[in-house]
């Protein structure tokens, strides 16, 4: 499937009269929705608006159908024999929250994390520290992207109940080599959590054969809708947790005094669910294999590297991460030297219509240990073309242009390398207070507002 006739499957990327039409670079955050994904969702409000298991009915034994092929879909996407190890919950977030909460602890009891996992990896583990007496203990590594399995291996033999990781990194893109962590997590006794939202949209993952205990996804960073995430856990997993929630859907029977849950996963699905959403995120699962994801990670390790060789030669630039782009190929993040991330955000959206996303990206402990406030990331899809690579250098090159550096030559607001703040801007907030980039102008936006002003209004 070409990337022009990809791209026409995606409503927010047709151009319309008087809209401008993106370049879409924060697929890391949320991926764009095809037209099928959201005409299964409109199917199912359409033409069998039901509630799969409550009544006998057609619409619902066919929404049930549908339900129930979706963690079929998902489980054979993610490579698990059983379906009945695929939860769907709201989210990524809210799995990784299943397999925190709905563990057993004994006081002392260990949780390994890496020094920079989002904040969905480790809120949990400090919540669960206090309330429940675990400890938790984080794994550095290196700013390279290469991992050290003796430093994993000194962890493990302190004795680790579960290793929580991510598989690709939302920093930067580089991935984890899970096999290896999963085999020397076992070895040790250890089950493996991996939080797989950057990379189960862009790479083959096969949980089985790997032998990971739990996997946790969210729809909408894989052309899904929002609100819907999975849980795979490998076979006889799920039945060690503790449900987050009960209620309708998971108990078998009840009196009122006792009650019999239902067995995995339906004990898991407490309430009326997300058909809709389920039934979508299906269907994204669908057109992604159309698309294949050895094509996906072609595509996206060729605008990578076209993206990482016109930038090459700005010295102002610090790129985060493995130098090669295909060691990252979702993900291209960068600082520039005296520039606000939110401000270079700002700059490329409004001049070049280039959408990124700046700030710390929601893994705030990798910034604050360094004291800096963030950088800017570009990340693509296979949706994107070289068009959109070629005008992200140009608009990075003309807000270097533009914007001084900084007095301090050589060092950067947001390089790892560097150990202090040089920003004076709110590195929580949605823009800086010098809003620099909005007072150098640039000159596609300025060229395109003469254009409209001699159109006149309407």
């Amino acid at each position: 499937m070409s990337v022009e006739r990809t791209r026409e499957d995606f409503p927010a990327l047709v151009a319309r009269p008087g809209r401008t039409t993106p370049v879409y670079l924060d697929s890391a955050c949320m991926s764009l929705v095809p037209t099928p994904v959201l005409e299964a969702m409109e199917e199912y409000y359409r033409d069998f608006p039901g509630c799969a298991g409550r009544s006998l009915h057609r619409f619902s034994e066919e929404v049930g159908r549908r339900y129930e092929a979706a963690r079929a879909g998902f489980a054979g996407f993610l490579g698990r024999k059983d379906p009945s190890g695929v939860v769907f919950v709201r989210n990524a977030t809210e799995a990784i929250n299943l397999v925190g909460q709905g563990l057993s602890y004994r006081r002392g009891d260990r949780v390994l994390v890496t020094d920079r996992e989002h904040n969905s990896n480790l809120i949990v583990w400090q919540r669960l520290a206090v309330e429940r007496g675990i400890r938790l203990s984080t794994l550095a590594l290196p700013d390279d992207g290469s991992f050290d399995g003796d430093a994993l291996e000194e962890e493990l033999a302190r004795g680790v109940r579960l290793v929580s990781f991510f598989h690709t990194s939302n920093l930067d893109g580089h991935s984890l080599p899970i096999r290896e962590i999963t085999e020397r997590a076992h070895d040790h006794g250890a089950l493996v959590l991996f939080d797989g939202c950057q990379a189960a949209p862009h790479q083959r993952v096969d949980l089985d054969a790997l032998g990971v205990d739990f996997y946790a996804v969210s729809a909408h960073k894989m052309l899904g809708p929002t609100g819907i995430g999975v849980l795979a856990a490998a076979p006889g997993a799920l039945a060690d947790l503790r449900p987050l929630l009960l209620g309708g859907e998971t108990v078998e029977w009840s009196t009122l005094t006792h009650h019999e849950l239902r067995p995995p996963p339906h004990r898991f699905e407490a309430g009326l669910q997300n058909y809709a959403g389920v039934i979508g995120a299906h269907a994204a699962l669908r057109y992604l294999d159309r698309v294949g994801l050895e094509e996906i990670e072609s595509r996206q390790r060729d605008l990578n590297a076209r993206v990482t060789r016109g930038l090459a030669g700005q010295p102002r630039l610090q790129l985060l991460g493995p130098p090669d782009p295909r060691d990252r190929p979702s993900i291209f993040a960068f600082a520039l030297d005296g520039i606000a991330p939110h401000d270079a955000a700002v700059f490329l959206d409004e001049g070049y219509d280039v959408m990124v996303r700046s700030g710390m990206h929601c893994v705030h402990s990798f910034y604050e240990r360094r004291g800096l406030p963030g950088n800017v990331r570009a990340s693509f899809y296979f949706y994107n073309d070289r068009r959109d690579a070629e005008t992200l250098v140009r608009g990075v090159e003309e807000l270097l242009e533009r914007l001084p550096g900084s007095s301090v030559s050589g060092t950067s607001a947001a390089s790892p390398a560097s150990g202090r703040r040089r920003d004076s801007g709110r590195p929580h907030g949605a823009g800086s207070t010098r809003a620099a980039a909005r007072s150098a102008r640039p000159r596609r936006r300025a060229a395109r507002g003469r254009a409209a002003s001699a159109k006149g209004s309407g």
